[in-house]
């Protein structure tokens, strides 16, 4: 029960790529969306400012030591970096890790997330123009990723549970060839000295599908507050019409009384889209995640510090009512309960322009990453 491993799930989009510079502007990385928000009502707390106005760039690796530091310190065990791979190997975003690889000062354990959708423009909430197509070839394709990954695999901070890696991989859905690569990859392993692979799940959807047996993953993980809304949204599947009809009048007055503080021009411009925002409370969600959500003994669980990625999305999703105090209550009793593998993911070390991030702002200083380890403290 205690003892739990705490890992954060790290994204590497905060220095310049020429992919990112042809799509949306010269010099883009993840500070430009977080930078761009605006708040659109009296309670909504935009933009997001890193503290001390830290907008750090990771083609510096000293960042990344500092991070490391920083989160070890505060209780953390590990990052779970985003890993980008495409058609015929080509990357995206690689260089933190990359250069993480090279530099021991950068102490502190990690596994990798493969990120295996398309790469679009979605994130505007405009198209869904693809700028980099997901593409999963045949076994020497794999063979060639699998290759790459092992660099990360050998290095002695890499997260290796029974003498087998743990490698996350988004949304295992999508990949037609899903069980045929895994099999390589595992085998693949064994011949690296290994004995397997761990193979764990991110995305919430595959947890509710009637195939998910047919999946050869050894591991599902709830993450967060993805997984929370799917619950939520299965919970009103099954409930009866009268129950459903509460819900839908709650989440309408939300809306009503946000159109009826709607008054300044910043507001305004937002006004057409209000109708798509979605808005959950804080507190609903951590409900749903320590008392509602399924479990067995394949699941791992995961918890958020909050949600809002309006500065990403104009059509985006609000989670209302986060704090620090709330986050360390919720945590805190997450901790106590079983997940697999005896570890917790956490949404996010630094996932600014969705407003899901441990790292220090003006707005709460450090308080996130001290609750974060009084819960750690109080498991151990």
């Amino acid at each position: 029960m205690g003892n739990k491993k705490v890992i954060a799930f790290y994204l590497p989009q905060f220095h310049t790529i020429p992919e990112n510079d042809k799509c949306w502007g010269e010099g883009f990385t993840e500070w430009t969306n977080t930078k761009k928000a605006v708040p659109l009502f009296e309670w909504h707390e935009q933009p997001k400012i890193p503290l001390d106005q830290n907008y750090y760039d990771l083609s510096d690796v000293n960042v990344m030591i500092k991070q490391a530091e920083t989160a070890k310190a505060y209780g953390l065990y590990g990052f779970c970096y985003y890993h980008y791979w495409f058609k015929n190997g080509k990357k995206l975003l690689e260089k933190p890790v990359e250069q993480m690889l090279e530099d021991p000062g950068v102490d502190i354990p990690f596994c990798l997330c493969w990120a295996n959708e398309n790469w679009t423009r979605n994130w505007d909430g405009g198209n869904r123009e693809i700028i980099v197509e997901q593409d999963y070839g045949q076994q020497d394709e794999w063979k060639k990723h699998f290759d790459y990954l092992l660099r990360f695999f050998k290095d002695k901070r890499y997260i290796v549970v029974d003498n087998r890696p743990l490698l996350i991989i988004y949304r295992p859905e999508l990949i037609p060839c899903f069980n045929e690569m895994m099999k390589l990859f595992r085998e693949s392993a064994i011949e690296a000295g290994f004995d397997g692979l761990i193979i764990a799940s991110q995305f919430p959807e595959i947890i509710f599908s009637e195939e998910r047996s047919d999946y050869d993953i050894d591991h599902f993980i709830k993450f967060q507050p993805g997984m929370s809304w799917w619950t939520r949204n299965e919970s009103i599947k099954k409930s009866s019409l009268k129950e459903r009809l509460k819900r839908l009048l709650k989440r309408s007055k939300i809306v009503r009384e946000w159109v009826k503080k709607h008054k300044n021009k910043t507001e305004k411009n937002t006004l057409k889209n209000k109708k798509e925002l979605q808005i959950f409370e804080y507190d609903e969600l951590w409900d749903i995640i320590l008392h509602k959500e399924p479990f067995s003994e394949k699941m791992i669980s995961g918890g958020f510090t909050g949600w809002d990625n309006t500065a990403r999305n104009k059509n985006g999703t609000i989670v209302k009512g986060s704090t620090p105090e709330k986050f360390g209550r919720y945590f805190s009793q997450l901790l106590e309960k079983n997940s697999a593998l005896d570890m917790v993911f956490v949404n996010a070390w630094n996932e600014w322009a969705e407003g899901a991030y441990l790292e220090p702002d003006e707005r709460y200083g450090y308080a996130y990453l001290e609750e974060l380890k009084n819960a750690i403290m109080k498991d151990h």
